[in-house]
């Protein structure tokens, strides 16, 4: 096992604008180059065709998993299926952040799922304050709630200014996904 990170904080992407999953995998991308190891686990992004999916499982030291039904979710309240999946997705969070042997945990969108409801933030607030000293834990997604912000050590907000979206340019393959 490499060297460990004498003290792991909380980093929080949040924010309307584009770039939130883009900089954690920067981040984890860094670790990885650095010998650390990463996990990330994406709420609500299962079965969807992104480019990152390609690239990661031959990245030394880094595991993903998705969670979702390759939807967005849109309903309210959310459908079962959907409530099951985070639900599978936030137990792993718990066993790979409690079991320490990831430097860096990335929970990819787990702030939209708490605003959905489909966990409750009080869990995520324990899950925050179990952490082992040396994780590093990423929360990313829109609507972050003000309880994971004001424990977080590091909260960045991306704000759209200008989107390609809004003049008709469609989602490209190798650069939105």
């Amino acid at each position: 096992m490499g060297q460990r990170l004498e003290r792991g904080l909380i980093q929080v992407y949040t924010g309307d604008g584009k770039g939130k999953t883009s900089a954690a995998f920067g981040l984890a991308l860094r670790a990885v180059g650095r010998g650390l190891k990463v996990y990330m686990i994406q709420f609500i992004k299962g079965g969807f065709d992104y480019g990152e999916l390609y690239v990661v499982e031959r990245l030394p030291n880094f595991r993903l998993k998705a969670f979702g039904r390759g939807k967005f979710v849109t309903d309210f309240p959310p459908t079962e299926d959907d409530v099951k999946l985070a639900k599978e997705a936030f137990e792993l969070a718990r066993e790979v952040v409690n079991g320490g042997e990831y430097d860096v945990v990335i929970l990819d969108e787990i702030n939209v799922a708490l605003h959905l409801k489909l966990i409750e933030t009080e869990e995520v607030v324990d899950l925050i304050g179990r952490k082992p000293k040396h994780v590093e834990l990423i929360l990313t997604g829109r609507y972050a709630p003000s309880e994971v912000v004001e424990l977080a050590d590091l909260v960045t907000e991306m704000k759209e200014v200008k989107h390609p979206y809004t003049k008709g340019v469609s989602p490209r393959k190798g650069i939105d996904y």
